[in-house]
C-alpha cells in the first residue's frame, strides 16, 4: 500500500472518530461518547442535558450528577450548561496500560427521578509517547566461532501509545557484520533480534557498535534508540539450555510474599567456568519485575510483592540462563493469578430520601444502590437483601444497580423511624458480605381523628354555682404528630330553654375546661346535654365528638309554699306567714278532720320532703296535726270552757340541710251553726287586734249563703218528687175502684172520661217539670168491635161516677203551663160511644164529635183535644187523625 493509500485509510477512521464523538446512543440507559487522552481539566465531553432531554431549569431542580466508581472522579458535570467535561488530564497510558481499548464509565444519578444512566467514556490514544528500551546500552559477547545465522535476542523497546500510535518496526544501523530481524510474539508483539551475517575474527575486531532504533506509527512518527556493544570472546561452543522453552505456573493471589513459585532449570554441557550457568531476569518497564525474583544460583522464582487478582491476573517473564563463557539460553515464564474471596461486596448509595410521607404509595422508591465486588466468577456474583420484616424490598434495575422500594402502607404512629439494613453477600466460599443502613423517617400525615378519653363525659354541678365555674375537663389525643396531633375543643350549637346553649356553659380550646357560665337554677334547669367537639389542626381537619351530660344538683334554696290556707294580707314587711278561718263543731269527736294543710317545695328529693307540726295553738291539746299529712283533727272532745275562736300556727319544713320552714294560720270557731259562727266572726271583726277579721267574715257570709241555697234546692226537689208521687197514687186509686171486674188495660180515661176497649195498650209520660203530659195509644191496641152488651138488668157503664173524675179545677192546678192535652182513637167508623153518666152538656159533645168523626176518612180516627186554661175553663176540639188500625180491622 501505498503511503497516499495510507494517509486516506487515516482519515477515513479520524472521520469515524469524528462521527464517533458527534452521536451518542442509548441502550439500557447508557451515553457514550469518546474524547482524546491528554485534554486539558475542563474540556467537553458530551451535552449530557441535552442527550436526557432535560432542560437547564429542571437539570437544577431535578438535582442531575455524575458519579465514578473509583475514587479519582475525571468527569464533572457543568451545572449551568449540562455538559460533561473532564475533572481531570486523562493519561490514557496510566490508566489502561494492558488494555486495547480505553473506557471510563461513569454514571449520571437523576435524583428527582430516581434514575441512573450508565456513561461510557472512550479514552482514544494520540502519539504524546516515543518507543523507548528499558536498556540504552547493552552488551552482547559473542565467541568467534558463532556460526553465521546465529541469533541473538535484543532488548524490545516499549510504547505507551495504542494502535497506529504504537510501536511499528525496528532499524539497526553500524555494521555489515550484523543484521536485524523481527520475530511476532505470542502475543502480536514484534521481537528484535541480532542475526550475524558474517563471521568474526577477534583479531580483526575485538569490539562493534551498533544503534537499534525503534519507530511509532504516529504523524509524525517518534522514535527511540539504544545502543548496543558486541564483544567477540573466544570460543565457548556449548550455550546452556533450559529445561522447558515455557513455564506456566499458576498462584491464588493470597500467595504469601516470599514464596518460590517456580525453580528453573538450565545445563550447559561445557565444563568449568564455561558450564557453570547463572540465572537472571530480562527486565521489561511492567512491573513484573517488581513482583517476582530470580535466584542467580538456584533459579528459584520467589514473590516479593503481594498479588492481587483485581489489579493483574497474568504475568510473562523472560529468564536467561548465562554460562561462564557468556553464552545463554532464554526461557518464558508465564505466571496466571487465581482469584479468591478475599473483597466484600461494596455497596454505594447513589441516591436517597431520607424523609418519606406515612401515606406513600407501595413503590414508592426511597433509595438507588450501587453494589460491586471486585472478585471474579462465583465469588464476584452477591446477592442483596432486606429484612422481611420491614416494609421494603429490593428491585434490581440494570447491571449492579438496585432501588429499595416500599412494600406496603407505613404508619408513622406505629414505627415513625426505620434503619433499613441492606445486605449484600457474594457467593464465595466462605462467603463474604457488607451491609449499609438506610435511615429514613417517616412523616406525619393527618390519618388520625382526635379520641377522646372517655366514650361520654357525666359531671354534676350545684346549682346556685358561681358564674365561671369549672365543670369538667375533656381529654381528647391524636395519635399524629405536631400540627396534625394538636387538638382544640369547640362546643355544638344547641339551646337550652330557647337560650343558645353558649350563654350557659363555654369549653376552652386549648385545654377542653367545661366552664358554667351563669349560675344555675335546679327548678328551672335539672340537666343539660350537650356536644364537645375535638379537632385537630391538620389539613383538612379531622374531628370527633363525645356527648356531655350535666346534671345539676338540688341544693335547698327554696322555702316550703303554703298552698292552703290562702296567705293573709300582711300589715308589714316583716311579717310573713299564712292564714284561715275554719268551722268546727263542739260536738266533734276525737279524730275529726277539721282542715288541712296544703304545701308544696320547689326543690327535689330530700330538700321536698315536708314535715308539718303544730308550733302554737290557744289550747293545745285540743288539736293535733299529722306530720306528713298536714291535716289538723280534733284530739279530744271540745269542753265548754274552751275558747270559741281557736288560733293554730302550723310550722311546715322541709328535711335540707339547713332546714327551711314556713308557717300557716289557721282560726278554728268552735261553733253549732252557723248563726253562733257568725256571732263569733261578727265579735272577732269588731277586734282591732285582728287586721284579718273583715276577710273573715265576708268568707263566713259567702259560705252561709252557699249552704242556704243549697239546702233551699234539695227542698224544692224534695217537693216535686212528693207531688209527683201523689198524682200516681190518685190515678192508681180511681182505676181500682170503678172498674173492679174489668182488667186496667181494658179502658182508657182522658180528664175523667173512660172509654172501654176490648184489647188495649197505653204510655203515659208524666214529668215533674214538663209542659204538657201526653197520653199516647199504640198501634196494636185497636180492635174491630167494642165488648159484648150487658145483661138487660144491668146498665151498661162506660164512665165512673163523679168521683172518681178530676175536677176542672184540680186539673187546673196541676198544670204549671195551665194546658194540657190528651188524644185517644176508635178503629171503627161506626163505633159509638154510650154514657149514661154525662150531663146533657157532655152528650151533645159527644153527638158533635160523632158528627166530626163521620166526617173522617175510612183510615182516620177522631181525636179530641181537652184545653184548661189557668182559670178553670176547658174546651174541647175534635180532630181527625190517621188511623192505627189495619185495613182488615176496620
Amino acid at each position: 500500500m501505498t503511503a497516499a493509500g495510507r494517509r486516506w485509510g487515516w482519515w477515513e477512521r479520524a472521520l469515524l472518530w469524528v462521527f464517533l464523538l458527534t452521536t451518542w446512543n442509548e441502550a439500557w440507559g447508557q451515553l457514550r461518547y469518546s474524547i482524546a487522552e491528554e485534554l486539558p481539566k475542563g474540556s467537553f465531553v458530551g451535552d449530557v442535558a441535552k442527550d436526557l432531554g432535560l432542560k437547564l431549569p429542571a437539570l437544577r431542580d431535578r438535582g442531575v450528577r455524575v458519579v465514578s466508581e473509583g475514587k479519582t472522579q475525571y468527569f464533572a458535570l457543568h451545572g449551568k450548561t449540562g455538559h460533561l467535561v473532564t475533572a481531570e488530564k486523562i493519561d490514557r497510558e496510566q490508566l489502561c496500560r494492558l488494555v486495547e481499548k480505553c473506557v471510563l464509565r461513569c454514571e449520571a444519578v437523576v435524583d428527582g427521578e430516581m434514575q441512573v444512566y450508565d456513561i461510557e467514556v472512550e479514552i482514544t490514544d494520540i502519539n504524546d509517547n516515543a518507543p523507548s528500551f528499558q536498556e540504552k546500552e547493552m552488551e552482547i559477547r559473542m565467541n568467534e566461532m558463532t556460526t553465521l545465522g546465529s541469533r541473538f535476542p535484543l532488548a524490545e523497546a516499549h510504547d505507551q501509545d495504542s494502535g497506529p500510535n504504537s510501536l511499528q518496526h525496528y532499524e539497526l544501523s553500524g555494521d555489515e557484520h550484523f543484521s536485524l530481524a523481527v520475530q511476532a510474539g505470542p502475543g502480536g508483539d514484534q521481537r528484535p533480534e541480532l542475526v550475524l551475517a558474517k563471521v568474526l575474527d577477534r583479531e580483526e575486531a575485538a569490539f562493534y557498535e551498533l544503534v537499534l532504533r525503534a519507530s511509532d506509527g504516529g504523524e509524525p512518527a517518534r522514535t527511540g534508540t539504544a545502543r548496543i556493544r558486541v564483544a567477540v570472546l573466544d570460543a565457548n561452543d556449548n550455550a546452556p539450555v533450559f529445561s522447558q522453552e515455557e513455564y506456566t505456573v499458576r498462584v491464588a493471589e493470597d500467595v504469601p510474599v516470599g514464596s518460590v513459585l517456580i525453580n528453573l532449570t538450565a545445563v550447559d554441557a561445557d565444563e568449568g567456568l564455561n558450564g557453570h550457568v547463572k540465572y537472571s531476569l530480562k527486565k521489561t518497564k511492567d512491573t513484573a519485575s517488581q513482583i517476582f525474583q530470580l535466584d542467580s544460583e538456584t533459579g528459584a522464582l520467589t514473590l516479593v510483592w503481594s498479588l492481587d487478582f483485581e489489579e493483574g491476573y497474568s504475568y510473562e517473564l523472560q529468564a536467561q540462563a548465562h554460562d561462564g563463557g557468556e553464552l545463554f539460553d532464554t526461557a518464558l515464564v508465564i505466571i496466571t493469578v487465581t482469584d479468591i474471596n478475599d473483597n466484600v461486596p461494596e455497596i454505594s448509595v447513589r441516591s436517597a430520601l431520607s424523609e418519606i410521607l406515612e401515606d406513600a404509595q407501595p413503590g414508592t422508591v426511597v433509595a438507588l444502590l450501587n453494589v460491586q465486588d471486585h472478585d471474579s466468577g462465583a465469588n464476584g456474583q452477591v446477592r442483596c437483601s432486606i429484612a422481611e420484616s420491614l416494609p421494603f424490598r429490593l428491585e434490581k434495575t440494570f447491571k449492579d444497580y438496585y432501588r429499595v422500594v416500599t412494600a406496603g402502607e407505613l404508619d408513622r404512629e406505629k414505627v415513625s423511624e426505620y434503619n433499613v439494613t441492606v445486605w449484600a453477600v457474594d457467593g464465595g466460599s466462605p462467603a463474604l458480605q457488607s451491609s449499609t443502613v438506610l435511615a429514613l423517617r417517616v412523616l406525619d400525615v393527618n390519618d388520625n381523628s382526635p379520641v377522646f378519653a372517655e366514650p361520654r363525659y357525666r359531671a354534676r354541678l350545684a346549682e346556685n354555682n358561681a358564674a365561671g365555674a369549672l365543670v369538667l375537663t375533656v381529654r381528647a389525643s391524636d395519635a399524629d404528630w405536631g400540627q396534625n396531633a394538636r387538638v382544640r375543643y369547640r362546643l355544638s350549637e344547641g339551646r337550652v330553654r330557647g337560650s343558645p346553649l353558649s350563654s350557659y356553659v363555654s369549653v376552652q380550646a386549648e385545654t377542653g375546661a367545661l366552664y358554667a357560665l351563669r349560675s344555675f337554677d335546679y327548678e328551672e334547669v335539672r340537666e343539660v346535654r350537650l356536644w364537645v367537639w375535638a379537632e385537630d389542626g391538620g389539613a383538612p381537619a379531622l374531628s370527633s365528638n363525645v356527648s356531655v351530660l350535666l346534671e345539676i344538683v338540688d341544693e335547698n334554696d327554696n322555702a316550703p309554699q303554703v298552698l292552703y290556707p290562702p296567705a293573709a294580707a300582711a300589715p308589714s314587711a316583716a311579717v310573713s306567714g299564712w292564714s284561715g278561718v275554719e268551722l268546727a263543731p263542739r260536738s266533734a269527736e276525737p279524730g275529726a278532720l277539721v282542715a288541712k294543710v296544703v304545701a308544696v317545695d320547689a326543690d327535689a328529693g330530700q330538700n321536698a320532703w315536708l314535715s308539718y307540726e303544730l308550733a302554737k295553738a290557744t289550747e293545745p291539746g285540743l288539736f293535733r296535726v299529722g306530720l306528713h299529712s298536714g291535716e289538723v283533727r280534733t284530739a279530744r272532745f271540745p269542753l265548754a270552757r274552751d275558747a270559741a275562736r281557736q288560733s293554730l300556727v302550723v310550722v311546715v319544713k322541709d328535711h335540707g340541710r339547713p332546714a327551711l320552714s314556713a308557717t300557716a294560720t289557721l282560726t278554728v270557731v268552735l261553733a253549732e251553726s252557723v248563726a253562733e259562727l257568725l256571732s263569733e266572726l261578727g265579735s272577732a271583726a269588731a277586734a282591732p287586734a285582728e287586721p284579718a277579721a273583715s276577710l273573715t267574715r265576708w268568707l263566713v257570709l259567702a259560705v252561709a249563703a252557699v249552704s242556704c241555697l243549697f239546702f233551699a234546692f234539695l227542698l224544692l226537689l224534695l217537693a216535686l218528687r212528693l207531688r209527683h208521687w201523689r198524682r200516681s197514687q190518685l190515678l192508681a186509686a180511681s182505676g181500682s175502684a170503678a172498674l173492679r171486674g174489668v182488667p186496667a188495660s181494658h179502658f182508657v180515661g182522658i180528664d175523667g172520661v173512660r172509654a172501654f176497649l176490648q184489647s188495649y195498650s197505653h204510655e203515659v209520660s208524666l214529668t215533674a217539670d214538663s209542659r204538657k203530659s201526653h197520653l199516647r195509644l199504640s198501634a196494636g191496641s185497636c180492635c174491630d168491635t167494642l165488648p159484648a152488651p150487658p145483661p138487660p138488668g144491668e146498665p151498661a157503664q162506660l164512665l165512673l161516677d163523679d168521683s172518681a173524675v178530676t175536677s176542672r179545677a184540680d186539673l187546673a192546678a196541676s198544670t204549671t203551663s195551665g194546658q194540657r192535652s190528651a188524644s185517644f182513637g176508635a178503629c171503627s167508623a161506626g163505633r159509638r160511644l154510650r154514657a149514661p153518666l154525662l150531663t146533657e152538656e157532655e152528650r151533645e159533645e159527644s153527638r158533635s164529635a160523632a158528627g166530626s168523626r163521620a166526617r173522617c176518612g175510612p183510615a182516620q180516627s177522631l181525636s179530641l183535644s181537652l184545653a184548661v186554661s189557668a182559670a178553670g175553663q176547658t174546651a174541647k176540639r175534635p180532630r181527625c187523625v190517621e188511623s192505627c188500625c189495619s185495613e182488615a180491622e176496620r
